[in-house]
């Protein structure tokens, strides 16, 4: 069976376009783009949005504010300090919020990321 709309088949994406589209857009826009998306998947999973504990997960926080960490360290040359600053600045205040969060808060230096940013402390 296909999947059709009330107002005909369901559309395909085109992904020429897309290729095209994303072509276009400088690495540093890129970086930031899946900074934020990180930055934002992780104060949801740190229970900090609207929704409070509702998707609070902390493994997964974890998880991410790493992987944010590592984005970060990894393109620190590559964007400038105007982009940089307050990406660092929103992951200190992740750690920190995950410290916060910990029921047993992780010897200063084993938190996540900081294993790029060195010991967060509130």
């Amino acid at each position: 069976m296909s999947e059709t709309s009330p107002a005909g088949p369901a559309e395909q994406p085109d992904f020429d376009a897309m290729t095209r589209d994303i072509a276009e857009v400088p690495a540093v826009e890129v970086i930031v783009t899946v900074a934020v998306n990180l930055m934002s998947a992780a104060a949801v999973k740190l229970g900090l949005t609207e929704e409070g504990d509702k998707y609070k997960d902390l493994d997964e926080a974890r998880k991410l504010i790493h992987a944010l960490a590592g984005l970060l360290d990894g393109s620190a040359t590559e964007i400038s300090s105007f982009h940089a600053a307050p990406l660092r600045d929103g992951l200190k205040s992740l750690q920190l919020a995950f410290r916060e969060a910990s029921l047993v808060p992780d010897e200063p230096g084993q938190g996540p990321g900081e294993k790029y940013t060195g010991p967060i402390y509130g």
